[in-house]
């Protein structure tokens, strides 16, 4: 008998999931506002009424769904379903898997988000030719997961693979997370919108002005958008973004030596724009060069879809 599975992805505004079955293929998918200044078990009943809705919609029984998986952000004890610390909801120790389960009367297990997005798409994305990739998400942060040898790698009490926290730049950029220099600090959108903003405030003659309006209105294409409207100081700055971003992929490869290293996040919405000059930079440094254990650099394909996907995968093995 065919196999279901509920993919959860929770964030500090939504609640994205979806049905998914054995091959990858999403049946339904919905979200529900997470509502983060609430006790968890109150998020965590409406996460469970969502697995019941979702059901419902496919077609499905409750008892046909094998089991949960949550994708979280913060660090996660996924051996024992805790939360142990997330900023973003503002949680420590919380038995978030044993709160939902309860509810449903189903297995349920979690990981780190960012983990959940690289399992999605090494399971059913961009990286499913690939048995060993790095997956990077360049949003607010730099988010990464880690699949070696078609699993996934969490490091001790599965606090690891936090790939946005290594430096790139010793003494450089403070970083959300009190070290200086992080790769976080330097090729997430948040960066790049620094980055951006210094230049326009030092090039008052910038195209990025007319393009963005003002200081407060930089996002993540105003350097690309001045760079194709022929704007040196907005060339500069993606030449020096890509340049950052760089050095952590090289650094990640080198240690990893996966297949492929997979790229998401608003930024990677520039396509090859943003990846073409990027293996230009990467390739030349890896160690012992690229004919013998070649690196694919690409972009994520299941955009918002991931988190859930690899929430569902996750669960596969967790019956």
């Amino acid at each position: 008998m065919k196999k279901y599975y509920a993919g959860l992805d929770l964030g500090g505004t939504f609640v994205k999931g979806g049905i998914v079955d054995e091959e990858g293929n999403i049946l339904v998918k919905g979200k529900i506002p997470t509502g983060a200044e609430r006790p968890y078990a109150a998020i965590a009943a409406d996460m469970a009424q969502l697995v019941k809705d979702l059901a419902a919609q496919a077609g499905l029984q409750q008892e046909q769904i094998a089991a949960v998986g949550i994708g979280s952000p913060g660090l996660i004890d996924a051996e024992n379903g805790t939360i142990v610390y997330s900023n973003n909801l503002r949680w420590e120790n919380v038995p978030l898997c044993a709160a939902v389960r309860e509810r449903l009367g189903l297995p349920v297990c979690i990981t780190n988000d960012a983990n959940a997005a690289a399992l999605g798409e090494s399971f059913c994305g961009a990286g499913k030719k690939y048995r060993s990739m790095v997956f990077i998400t360049l949003g607010t942060g730099v988010g990464g997961g880690i699949i070696l040898d078609g699993k996934l790698f969490e490091g001790y009490r599965s606090a690891g693979a936090e790939v946005g926290h290594m430096v790139i730049e010793c003494g450089g950029w403070l970083c959300t997370c009190g070290r200086r220099g992080c790769f976080e600090a330097y090729a997430s959108a948040t960066g790049l919108i620094r980055r951006t903003r210094e230049a326009m405030e030092a090039h008052p003659e910038s195209a990025m002005w007319r393009l963005a309006g003002s200081l407060e209105k930089v996002d993540g294409k105003t350097a690309f958008d001045g760079m194709r409207a022929g704007d040196a100081a907005a060339a500069r700055v993606v030449d020096e973004y890509i340049s950052y971003l760089a050095e952590g992929v090289v650094n990640l490869v080198n240690i990893f030596r996966p297949e492929a290293v997979l790229l998401g996040g608003g930024v990677c919405a520039e396509g090859e724009t943003l990846l073409a000059p990027l293996r230009e930079k990467v390739f030349p440094h890896l160690f012992g060069g690229t004919e013998y254990a070649p690196c694919a650099i690409v972009k994520a394909s299941l955009g918002n879809d991931a988190g859930l996907c690899g929430a569902a995968r996750l669960a596969m093995g967790r019956e």
